[in-house]
C-alpha cells in the first residue's frame, strides 16, 4: 500500500535540516514590503535598494566560486539583459541605462541570488515554508481589504513622512467583493504570488507535514489567491490542482506525463479543427472571468503580434505600441508577448530559451528528490500559463525569476544521499552570503 507521501517521494532518503539563508530571508521580506523612496529622478523600492547592495557580493561570489558552473539558463538570462540594453539604446536611448540597470537588478539579482543560496533540499524546504508563512500572514490583511477596499499596509506606509508605496488601485469589484492588491502594485500580482505556493506546499512538503496539515495549508493558500479575483492568477492555481490530481490518480503509470502531453496535443488539434475560433481565443475565453476580458486579451495578442512582426529585430523599447483607437489602454496582459514587443524577437527567444531550458534540465534530471522536482515543475508550468494572460513588473517580476532560479539545483542533484548530513552556515563572503559546510 503506497501512502500519499510515498507517491510523491518514491524513496526514503535522509534530508538535511531545513534552514533558510539570511540573504534569501531578507529578499523575501523586501518582496512583501512595498516601500518606495525617490532618489532624484529614480524611484527606488525596498527590493531595488536591497539588490543594489547585494550586487557586488553576488558578483564576487560568482567570480570566486569553484563550485559554480554556468548553465544554459544562466547564459540565456544574462544575454537577455545585455540585449535589453541594446534594444533600449536603439529605441529609447534616454531611458536605456536606467531601464537596463533596473532589469539587471530585479531579473538577474533575484535569479542568481536563488542560484547561489538555494542549492539543496533543506534550503528549498525552508523557502517553501517561508513563502507559505508569508502568504498566511497576508490572509488577515486580504480579508480586511476585500471587505473594505482599503489595503492597510500600503496605507500605513504612505502615511509615514518621507516614505511612499505603491499606488492604491481603483478597480471595479468582482463577485460582489473588492479585489485585493495586498502588498503589491496590482491584484494580479498578489494572486500570482500566492498561487506559487500551491504545489510547492502540497507536494514539496510531503515529507515534512502530514496530509491533513498540507490540505489545510492548501485551502488557506488557494483562498488567499482567490481574493485577488484575478482570472489570470487563479488560472495557475487551477492548473496546479489539476496536475497534482493527475499525479495522484495515475501515480502507478510511468508515462503519465507523456500521456497528458499527448492528450493536450490532441485537444489542441481538435479545437483548431472544429471551432470557428483559434485555439488561442478559446484558451482566453476559459482563462478569464468574462467574455469581454477574453475578447480584449485576444485583441492584445493579435495586435501585439502585428507590432512584433513590424519591429522584429529591436522591438519598440518603451515606445507605445500600435493598436486600434478603441484600445485606449496601453496595458499588455501577456508577459511573453510584452517581452517580444519591447525587445524584439531576439529578446523573446533568449527569454523563452532560458526558461524552457531550465524546465527541461530539471525534468530530465534523475534527482533523488522526485517530489521536489514535481512540485517545482508543476509550479513553473502553472506560472508559464498565467504569464500568458498577465504582465508582471517590479517585485513580482523579480520574484518570478527568483523562484525559477530556486529550482535549478535539482538539475545538478543526481546522486542519492546515504546518510543525513548536519549542516551549518558560515559567513566567509561579503554581506552574509552563506556557504554550506558539514558539521564535524
Amino acid at each position: 500500500m503506497i501512502t500519499v507521501n510515498e507517491q510523491f517521494t518514491g524513496m526514503n532518503i535522509a534530508l538535511p535540516t531545513p534552514r533558510l539563508a539570511r540573504p534569501v530571508l531578507a529578499y523575501m521580506i523586501c518582496i512583501i514590503l512595498p516601500i518606495r523612496v525617490m532618489a532624484g529622478p529614480l524611484q527606488l523600492t525596498t527590493l531595488r535598494l536591497y539588490m543594489l547592495a547585494m550586487l557586488v557580493p553576488l558578483l564576487i561570489h560568482l567570480a570566486r566560486s569553484r563550485r559554480f558552473r554556468p548553465t544554459g539558463p544562466d547564459i540565456c538570462l544574462t544575454l537577455l539583459v545585455i540585449w535589453v540594453g541594446v534594444a533600449m539604446s536603439v529605441n529609447t536611448p534616454a531611458q536605456a541605462i536606467e531601464h537596463t540597470g533596473i532589469t539587471a537588478l530585479e531579473l538577474l539579482g533575484g535569479y542568481f541570488l536563488a542560484r547561489i543560496c538555494i542549492t539543496n533540499p533543506g534550503q528549498f524546504y525552508a523557502l517553501v515554508k517561508t513563502l507559505t508563512l508569508l502568504i498566511m500572514l497576508c490572509l488577515p490583511l486580504a480579508v480586511f481589504e476585500t471587505v473594505t477596499g482599503r489595503p492597510p499596509l500600503i496605507e500605513l506606509i504612505r502615511a509615514i513622512p518621507a516614505l511612499s508605496s505603491v499606488e492604491v488601485v481603483s478597480i471595479a469589484p468582482r463577485l460582489g467583493l473588492e479585489r485585493v492588491q495586498g502588498v503589491f502594485a496590482h491584484p494580479i500580482h498578489f494572486g500570482l504570488f500566492c498561487s506559487t505556493a500551491v504545489s510547492l506546499l502540497f507536494m514539496g512538503l510531503s515529507q515534512h507535514l502530514s496530509l491533513g496539515i498540507r490540505l489545510a495549508g492548501l485551502g488557506c493558500v488557494t483562498f488567499t489567491a482567490f481574493l485577488a479575483l484575478s482570472s489570470g492568477a487563479f488560472l495557475s492555481v487551477l492548473i496546479q490542482l489539476f496536475l497534482i490530481s493527475w499525479a495522484v490518480v495515475f501515480a502507478g503509470l510511468k508515462s503519465k506525463w507523456l500521456v497528458l502531453l499527448a492528450a493536450c496535443a490532441v485537444a489542441y488539434i481538435f479545437v483548431d479543427l472544429v471551432s470557428n475560433r483559434s485555439p488561442m481565443r478559446v484558451f482566453f475565453s476559459y482563462a478569464t472571468f468574462s467574455a469581454h476580458n477574453a475578447y480584449w486579451r485576444s485583441l492584445i495578442f493579435e495586435w501585439g503580434m502585428v507590432n512584433v512582426w513590424s519591429n522584429p529585430a529591436f522591438g519598440l523599447g518603451l515606445n507605445d505600441w500600435v493598436r486600434p483607437h478603441f484600445m485606449y489602454s496601453g496595458s499588455m496582459d501577456n508577459f511573453w508577448l510584452a517581452g517580444a514587443v519591447r525587445y524584439g524577437i531576439p529578446g523573446f527567444l533568449l527569454l523563452a530559451t532560458g526558461w524552457g531550458w531550465g524546465l527541461i534540465r530539471v525534468a530530465r534530471s534523475p534527482t533523488p528528490y522526485p517530489h521536489l522536482k514535481a512540485a517545482w515543475l508543476i509550479c513553473m508550468i502553472g506560472l508559464s500559463f498565467t504569464l500568458a494572460t498577465v504582465h508582471v513588473w517590479t517585485a513580482v517580476y523579480s520574484f518570478v525569476f527568483f523562484l525559477f532560479g530556486a529550482g535549478q539545483w535539482l538539475a545538478a542533484t543526481v546522486t542519492r544521499p546515504t546518510a543525513p548530513t548536519a549542516l551549518t552556515f558560515t559567513r566567509p563572503l561579503a554581506a552574509g552570503f552563506c556557504r554550506m559546510v558539514p558539521r564535524p
